[in-house]
């Protein structure tokens, strides 16, 4: 059972669809986060590719300094609304870009050797940012081919391989990501094959960047364990600045969508109740990953279960992809038009990933905070999707 603090008092009186943030469950995962940062010595960061809601950047900012930017819309989030310069990785930087990303950032990294040469003597109008550059270590333990940066092939980060002897005397650090909602167990054995094969370059460096997928507010990740291992590698190259940069441990678990049902159809046995959101829109992980979210107040079922069981429901999106659809829940009572469902932890890599096909509303943003008040961040509406376009 996830935790949440969202009562249905609260849906009476918030825009649907929404996505719901609560705040008390956000500060819970800050909590943990500083914790391992001071614990450690280490710097974590947060990745905008999976939380940028930055009207609750200050609630951020009292523990955390800084993010990532892959971007140079990202970027300038981060120098503009964090308030803080970046750390930058993008797989390939533009002449047209980099003048202005470099102003936004404290840090970047570069995907390739060639990258590197064309713009680390880039003119620029402000101070330098550090270079670093993305090493492949080319081991990881995502089974998800669509998530696994580390595959055969991969257009990311530069082998060991590939690299001089001797770095250029402007590169400072490296930036290493190859987890996906990993584990402490997941970093030790990562780093075995990071230290065998580039650690010889380690020593001459400022700092290493691990990465996100650290997924160190998970109920069951080995916290103490995570420590330690960065307890160690700071005992063995006291010159690097460690830093992680996960976007999912931020926002795991700290709310839901809020939805309702508009219809319910049935062909050949099989009862759909349509939403008013969709999973091809507003929940893309559920089909990409895919990523089986829980729904409150049903269980979920195998799909070659008897889809002719009691209140058994498909769950459809409200577009025209045939496939806007997800598995099978069972609930204890027939549902009705205009009842809610509640997707649970549906904050990180959703609002940042989601879509306007087919001209279908975005959901609102509303943060539940602590003393339960619920504040309205932004509704959406057709000016929004016109602009888009204009």
């Amino acid at each position: 059972m996830i935790e949440s603090y969202l009562t249905k008092e609260h849906l009476s009186n918030i825009p649907s669809p929404c996505y719901v943030i609560e705040e008390k469950l956000l500060r819970r995962n800050l909590t943990l986060i500083k914790h391992v940062a001071d614990s450690a010595q280490v710097e974590i960061i947060l990745a905008f590719k999976a939380f940028a809601l930055w009207k609750t950047f200050p609630i951020f900012r009292q523990y955390i300094h800084h993010s990532t930017a892959s971007s140079l819309f990202e970027a300038r989030l981060a120098f503009e609304e964090f308030g803080s310069k970046a750390h930058t990785f993008s797989p390939a930087y533009t002449e047209a870009e980099f003048a202005e990303i470099a102003k936004c950032s404290s840090h970047i990294s570069f995907n390739s050797i060639s990258q590197y040469e064309r713009f680390h003597n880039f003119p620029l109008d402000c101070v330098r940012p550090s270079f670093g550059i993305r090493i492949n270590p080319e081991y990881s333990e995502i089974e998800t081919e669509l998530y696994n940066p580390c595959a055969p092939g991969s257009r990311f980060g530069v082998m060991a391989s590939q690299l001089p002897d001797t770095l250029p005397n402007d590169i400072e650090g490296f930036h290493c990501h190859c987890h996906c909602e990993s584990s402490a167990e997941n970093l030790q054995r990562t780093l075995v094959h990071i230290e065998e094969k580039f650690g010889k370059w380690l020593p001459s460096l400022k700092w290493l960047n691990l990465g996100g997928g650290h997924l160190m507010t998970r109920k069951d990740y080995n916290v103490p364990l995570l420590i330690d291992i960065l307890n160690g590698l700071h005992q063995r190259y006291p010159n690097l600045k460690i830093i992680l940069e996960p976007g999912s441990a931020f926002a795991w678990q700290t709310g839901p969508l809020v939805s309702q049902v508009v219809d319910i159809v049935e062909n050949k046995g099989i009862r759909t109740a349509i939403l008013n959101v969709s999973f091809t829109c507003h929940m893309p992980d559920c089909l990409e990953m895919p990523y089986y979210p829980e729904v409150r107040g049903a269980e979920s079922i195998s799909e070659n279960a008897n889809p002719a069981a009691p209140f058994t429901y498909r769950l459809g999106g409200n577009s025209c992809l045939s496939g806007d659809f997800m598995g099978y829940w069972q609930f204890d009572h027939e549902l009705q038009v205009g009842e809610y469902i509640i997707f649970e932890d549906m904050i990180h890599y959703t609002t940042v990933k989601t879509t306007m096909f087919n001209g279908i509303g975005h959901p609102s943003l509303v943060i539940l905070h602590t003393n339960g008040n619920k504040e309205l961040l932004r509704q959406f509406c057709y000016e929004d999707y016109r602009s888009r376009m204009d």
